[in-house]
């Protein structure tokens, strides 16, 4: 049996599972978010170990509930790919935004800003209603990404070069030597006789060696700077006019 869709009932139901339409389980309930005038569950925060840390939001409007679990009116790869919202409160532009992802109409004619603000109702219940505006500003967050500042190359080439290197070389040369002599001699015949003797000489071999004679490489190194940036970053006031009960209000935040 189906149960009237309040608030409190929600939150009491905290940690229940939350089903799509088409049968699988999205989530369990964490929290809901309520409009500030009217007390009606606006929409329903989901958290979801399968999704990681992400926080789904769905419509309370059409989902249905019974003993220990809840049904929302859509597809669960449609709730898995909702806006991803990290904010404790929904902005009227994050809103508008949600509606339009699930198809729903938008008004801001239910309540004066149209949307549920503030932080999700708890089980205390509220004291009565009251109407809010959240004041944001942007915060400068600067992060570094690396690129590239230029290029390093080594690059070989050959050149010729006209080498000369000294040598000595020996050569064998022929002279005559006499010597006189005054002996008989036998058995020697008186003719023509000749002799002969062979000479040499050295001469230059020339020979290349490829020998390695430097390395040379590229290294980098890694230097600081300080580099300032600056942004222009918008910042929301608040004015407070009429008549406001309660210690003196500064005419701007």
């Amino acid at each position: 049996m189906q149960e009237t869709l309040t608030a409190d009932r929600i939150m009491e139901m905290q940690g229940t599972p939350v089903y799509s339409s088409d049968g699988e389980k999205i989530g369990k309930v964490e929290e809901v978010f309520v409009d500030v005038q009217t007390g009606i569950p606006e929409w329903i925060g989901i958290g979801t170990g399968f999704f990681g840390t992400k926080r789904v939001f769905v419509p309370a409007k059409g989902a249905s509930m019974d003993a220990d679990a809840f049904t929302v009116p859509y597809p669960k790869d449609q709730v898995k790919d909702s806006p991803d919202i990290d904010s404790d409160e929904i902005s009227q532009e994050t809103e508008r935004d949600l509606y339009a992802y699930y198809g729903l109409g938008y008004s801001e004619s239910r309540s004066d800003t149209g949307l549920p603000e503030g932080s999700p109702r708890d089980t205390a219940g509220s004291k009565g209603a009251t109407e809010e505006v959240v004041r944001s500003e942007e915060e400068l967050k600067v992060g570094k990404r690396p690129v590239e500042a230029g290029r390093a190359r080594l690059r070989k080439w050959v050149e010729t070069e006209q080498v000369e290197e000294d040598v000595e070389l020996r050569r064998e040369t022929a002279h005559v030597t006499r010597e006189a002599i005054n002996e008989p001699v036998s058995g020697v015949e008186i003719g023509e006789d000749e002799v002969e003797i062979s000479l040499h000489k050295e001469e230059a071999v020339v020979q290349k060696e490829t020998v390695a004679k430097e390395r040379v490489g590229l290294e980098k190194d890694v230097e600081t700077d300080t580099e300032t940036v600056s942004e222009e970053l918008r910042k929301e006031r608040v004015e407070v006019e009429g008549e406001v009960e309660g210690d003196e209000v500064q005419s701007r935040r």
